[in-house]
């Protein structure tokens, strides 16, 4: 986590505008780590402290965005996954496929640039792009600033990219539906017994790069072993964003998650507002 790895520290800029994507508003965010780097003094116990402070606020904000977002039926997933996975480049081709079926808004995660964003927004869809500076992940605080400025419509799909990141991530949660982890086949089918925390976290893997298989020497099925031996609950299937495969299954998944949001009944709170 964050008092351990030394994220934060630096400013979080946010682009609030979904029409001129350089119009960018620079705030130092509330909610920084900058503190949470202990200096040598600093005793074990009141790093774990600090630690469980951090993780005790973030969660009381997600639960509020997770209120909000089921009031309004919205389903969102975190997208997590390593740098180069290929989160992006799924986001662009499932919103140039899906779009027209239903709204569907972006929050782009990134230490810096607004690269990723402006992908998406020619893409043809509202974004967000957040830069955390040294920070190596998305909190709840930002989430909920995110909700405020985007304002979904009641049944959109909601896409966080977070950071590229196999770590922190799987530690904060942002009121999302679901953690939905990208791995890739250059990655190696080891990445699940590596990072464990981050394949326990999520509900669904996304194996992609696929067709890269048999040039990198990849072993599908091991992987997926893997990843089930951290999470035998995990669902996976294996695509293709570049070329397609497996693209249906995807979609598929998508529409049976917003089906199940709006017609679950978990009696959530209805007046609730982001605070």
């Amino acid at each position: 986590m964050c008092a351990t790895c030394g994220c934060g520290g630096g400013p979080v800029h946010a682009d609030h505008s979904r029409e001129h994507p350089h119009a960018d508003h620079a705030h130092e965010h509330p909610h920084r780590h900058a503190g949470l780097l202990a200096p040598p003094a600093f005793t074990p116990g009141r790093i774990v402290r600090l630690e469980q402070d951090v993780l005790a606020k973030n969660d009381a904000i997600a639960l509020r965005n997770r209120a909000w977002l089921g009031e309004r039926e919205i389903l969102a997933l975190n997208l997590v996954s390593s740098p180069g996975a290929g989160k992006t480049t799924l986001l662009e081709r499932t919103l140039r496929e899906v779009r027209g079926e239903l709204p569907v808004a972006v929050v782009e995660g990134d230490q810096e640039t607004p690269l990723d964003a402006e992908r998406i927004r020619a893409a043809g869809c509202p974004v967000l792009q957040i830069n955390t500076g040294r920070g190596c992940h998305l909190d709840a605080a930002m989430i909920s600033d995110a909700l405020r400025a985007l304002d979904p419509p009641r049944g959109a799909l909601l896409f966080i990219e977070n950071v590229g990141n196999l770590v922190c991530p799987a530690m904060f949660d942002l009121g999302e539906h679901a953690k939905v982890v990208v791995a890739s086949t250059p990655e190696g089918a080891d990445k699940p017994l590596k990072y464990p925390h981050m394949f326990r976290a999520a509900k669904l893997m996304l194996l992609n790069k696929i067709d890269l298989a048999p040039h990198v020497a990849f072993d599908e099925a091991l992987c997926i072993s893997r990843a089930r031996q951290v999470n035998p609950a995990l669902e996976v299937l294996s695509i293709s964003a570049a070329r397609g495969d497996g693209l249906d299954r995807w979609y598929a998944w998508l529409h049976g998650a917003i089906a199940a949001i709006r017609h679950h009944d978990a009696g959530t709170p209805k007046d609730r507002a982001l605070t």
